[in-house]
């Protein structure tokens, strides 16, 4: 049954991870980005403990486990989701954002041959290369001014953050169960962003009907839905298999932002499409 199910988790993840910049378009009016984090992560501590007690699920066996647990957490979740979330609260434009870190699957292969001992062949790295051209195309349309470093430094801490994170818990963390390892993973999380949000934020929420459906939305389809499909396929697969899907974000993103939002995209954006998809077939072993 797994196996059957297997062959269509890294379509789910991307279908499913493609819905955060619009929680986040949604949400982000009405608080402030670490504030909107930390409701988040204490909502998705609350669910995984309600399931993990329920199903009696095994806890994390060493205080060593827990500690890379912690560590990946705080680089998958911690510094990826703030630093996205902080970029586009300081008008980054959700394309910009989808660009900076859609370089993170170069980065990752960079880190999968020094770190992991993986072998990237060319075959894979003209793919890496293609497909980062065709987010390019896709979010070109989109690329608008305006901004400046306050607002793009925290997409490049989000880069850095997403690829530390896939290739720390590819490295150190051994399989684990994913509703006591989101706990473990999202706990260090809260605790520091709880820290940084009460230096620099008020913690002011407008409870609209939006804001709620936005960080619903995000507890439930992102942060245990995905996240739980990221864990399987960081535990199953290569880390360039598994950077390389990254690619199919922002083309995925923009025609859920067409469907809901009516965004108009171009010519260009289809092409770029196309390009991204032949990229990550390349790319994928």
């Amino acid at each position: 049954m797994t196996t059957r199910f297997s062959r269509v988790f890294p379509l789910a993840f991307v279908l499913l991870w493609s819905t955060g910049f619009i929680g986040a378009r949604l949400g982000l009016p009405y608080a402030e980005p670490l504030t909107f984090l930390f409701i988040r992560y204490l909502a998705v501590m609350g669910c995984m403990a309600l399931v993990a007690v329920t199903a009696s699920a095994p806890w994390p066996a060493t205080p060593k486990a827990w500690l890379h647990l912690g560590v990946a957490g705080l680089l998958l979740h911690g510094v990826y989701l703030g630093g996205v979330f902080i970029a586009i609260s300081k008008g980054l434009p959700a394309g910009v954002t989808s660009l900076v870190v859609g370089v993170q699957p170069l980065l990752t292969a960079v880190g999968a041959g020094w770190l992991l001992r993986e072998t990237v062949v060319r075959r894979q790295w003209i793919g890496l290369c293609l497909g980062l051209a065709g987010v390019g195309l896709v979010v070109f349309g989109k690329v608008g001014s305006g901004f400046g470093m306050n607002a793009l430094w925290p997409a490049i801490a989000a880069l850095v953050g997403i690829t530390a994170g896939t290739l720390y818990q590819k490295r150190f963390c051994s399989p684990f169960d994913w509703r006591t390892g989101a706990i473990a993973q999202f706990l260090p999380t809260a605790v520091v962003t709880f820290a940084v949000a009460s230096l620099t934020e008020s913690f002011h929420v407008e409870w609209t009907g939006e804001f709620v459906f936005a960080l619903s939305w995000l507890v439930l389809v992102l942060s245990i839905g995905a996240i739980s499909l990221l864990n399987w396929l960081i535990r199953h697969s290569d880390a360039v298999n598994i950077a390389s899907l990254f690619y199919l974000v922002p083309p995925c993103t923009a025609i859920v932002a067409w469907v809901l939002f009516d965004e108009a995209f171009s010519g260009l954006a289809l092409v770029g499409m196309a390009f991204t998809v032949c990229g990550v077939y390349l790319a994928r072993k």
